[in-house]
């Protein structure tokens, strides 16, 4: 008795689906629904953009994109991390479609429906995919899990809260308090 495999899906399946409807991540060869997250994940998101921006008026050391943006990582990775920064001198891995390589910044904000994706498969795929750093925010606990993912992919390089200030391996001078992130 034989068993049926269903093939991975590659980037060119995603490319069909249509741009219009529900959000989609193609993660190791299987297409995830992303639902749209809820209130606080947005705060969050946006609090932390205007943070990154400032920095980056300031400092232009690199371009900051934002969830739904795509990002080819390979044949069976796309994903749409909630911010992403590609630095100056890796901008030419932008495209029309979005990004085909690795950021060197991402931001991932756990939503219950897709906390284990974001802390197991997608970190491993950022790993082994040329990201430098990971933030992996989570609004239930008030943490934000810092990975420099070069050094260490499998534990975190600092765990910060909403009392501690933060700093960047990639943007130097980059201070705040973990407060201005999760403010309503």
């Amino acid at each position: 008795m034989s068993t049926a495999t269903i093939p991975l899906l590659t980037v060119e399946n995603y490319k069909i689906l249509p741009e219009t409807g529900p959000r989609y991540q193609l993660i190791e060869g299987d297409l995830y629904m992303a639902p749209a997250p809820n209130r606080f994940h947005q705060d969050i998101s946006r609090n932390l953009e205007h943070i990154l921006l400032d920095y980056l008026r300031q400092h232009p050391v690199g371009k900051l994109y934002d969830a739904p943006f795509d990002v080819y990582l390979d044949d069976y990775n796309v994903f749409q991390p909630d911010i992403l920064v590609v630095l100056n001198d890796r901008l030419s891995i932008f495209t029309e479609a979005g990004a085909e390589g690795a950021p060197d910044f991402v931001v991932e904000i756990l939503s219950p429906k897709t906390a284990r994706l974001d802390r197991d498969n997608k970190r491993r795929v950022y790993a082994t995919s040329g990201v430098r750093e990971l933030w992996i925010i989570a609004p239930e606990t008030r943490k934000i899990e810092i990975y420099l993912l070069g050094e260490n992919a499998a534990e975190p390089a600092a765990v910060y809260g909403d009392h501690d200030t933060f700093e960047s391996a990639l943007f130097p001078g980059l201070r705040f308090e973990g407060a201005e992130i999760f403010a309503q």
